[in-house]
């Protein structure tokens, strides 16, 4: 058996124990009687999962500590994570009458993103296969993603539930119960589409910038002051606006290539993949 890497998988079991923790905890509890502040909690325990899980992947590169053992189990913690943490957390929100109509709806839509989740890790699995022969296409990854990362897709969901729970939104919008089980029900269906879908989405290795190492070192601290500012006095809604404002640029880039077409060479990395099913 080759050699399993300790402190890597450390990472990754910190993770899952994040998101593990979100279920158990959401279970415990009545359903619909989720409120804004185990929503909050939650949200913090998988943005905290998703930071580990970030960490977990350039900490086995920067160790060379990398191996299928922590590979595959890095995929099961983000299956389990930030594919069905946001699902109970979702249906635990809800007061749903069993048999309704309603909670058909809510079940089915986080069935399809648990299950678009799963299929988005199993895709990508077998890309990262695929990519250890093909050095082009190592490259070509390490700049884009084929379909929303799982843990954005997490991140999109679990921040529309907490927003729409917010004093802050209530405040300046109030929307019935029904209202809001069918707007989250129809944005965890969009999400979950969203991550099996063809789309490019950026990475964060995209990033370029041909300027003095001393005005991006200004210009980051800057930015880093209000985020964090905003996701301490306003988290809800910072949190909201940087998952979706990430989908949304995603949607513009691959329009405008759309719009150019294959011959045009603007935005060339963000043209779809072809169908798996086409010969």
């Amino acid at each position: 058996m080759k050699r399993v890497h300790l402190l890597p998988n450390i990472v990754t079991a910190f993770a899952l124990s994040c998101g593990l923790f979100v279920i158990f905890k959401v279970n415990m509890i009545q359903p619909g009687s989720g409120d804004y502040e185990m929503v909050y909690t939650s949200a913090l325990l998988l943005l905290l999962a998703a930071v580990a899980d970030f960490f977990d992947g350039a900490l086995a590169r920067a160790i060379r500590a990398e191996s299928e053992f922590g590979f595959i189990f890095d995929s099961l913690s983000d299956a389990i994570s930030f594919g069905v943490a946001p699902s109970v957390l979702f249906l635990k929100t809800l007061s749903l009458e069993q048999g309704s109509l309603l909670s058909f709806l809510s079940a089915t839509a986080a069935m399809v993103f648990s299950l678009c989740g799963v299929l988005r890790l199993v895709r990508f699995s077998v890309k990262a296969a695929e990519a250890k022969e093909d050095l082009e296409l190592k490259a070509a990854q390490k700049k884009h993603f084929t379909g929303l990362p799982i843990p954005a897709g997490a991140a999109a969901a679990v921040s529309a539930n907490l927003l729409l729970l917010s004093p802050l939104f209530q405040e300046w919008l109030s929307i019935t119960h029904f209202q809001r089980a069918v707007f989250l029900s129809s944005v965890m269906i969009i999400v979950g589409y969203l991550m099996v879908c063809r789309l490019k989405f950026p990475s964060l290795k995209m990033l370029d910038f041909r300027v003095p190492s001393f005005h991006l070192i200004f210009v980051t601290v800057i930015g880093a002051i209000f985020i964090l500012y905003g996701l301490l006095h306003f988290f809800p809604l910072v949190y909201a606006l940087i998952s979706w404002v990430y989908i949304l640029a995603a949607l513009v880039l691959s329009c405008i290539r759309f719009i150019a077409g294959k011959k045009s060479k603007t935005l060339e990395d963000f043209e779809p993949d072809p169908d798996d099913f086409e010969s």
